[in-house]
């Protein structure tokens, strides 16, 4: 192949719709553009947000609350739901979306203790609560806290 050979895939070059060429155009005389009024003129439109002076919707709208940009996002799993592999496993993150008990890691797995396991695990976390490593350790299992 040779670059002269070259052109570019079928339908990905669109030519330009050129207005304000003349009335047959079909794009003529007001070029799309109505007549007159503050979107009709030249230069820039009005900014993001303009509601010709009324007050615009976001500073309308009450703020409230705080977002923290630095919160750490967790997936959670019970350690009812470690029932469903088998006795003497070793859970980890990659093994739990395996199973569709987390959907992503986001920013770690945390193993909370509702409910109740009955085998012998291995579970390795990012956390887990008192509770949960409480309630791995009684089945016979152990709590890891995986880096």
């Amino acid at each position: 192949m040779k670059i002269h050979e070259l052109s570019p895939a079928p339908g990905s070059k669109k030519a330009v719709k050129r207005i304000g060429r003349g009335p047959a155009s079909g794009q003529g005389k007001t070029a799309g553009k109505g007549h007159k009024g503050q979107k009709a003129r030249a230069g820039r439109g009005m900014r993001a947000g303009f509601e010709g002076g009324q007050m615009p919707l976001q500073r309308r709208l009450p703020k409230r609350g705080f977002n923290n940009i630095f919160a750490k996002e967790i997936a959670i799993v019970n350690v009812s739901a470690l029932n469903v592999f088998e006795d003497g496993a070793t859970v980890d993150v990659p093994a739990l979306i395996a199973k569709g008990l987390v959907k992503k890691a986001l920013d770690g797995v945390k193993v909370l203790g509702n409910g109740e396991l009955t085998k012998k695990l291995t579970v390795q976390a990012n956390a887990f609560s008192k509770e949960a490593k409480a309630k791995i350790e009684a089945a016979g299992g152990v709590a890891e806290i995986a880096e």
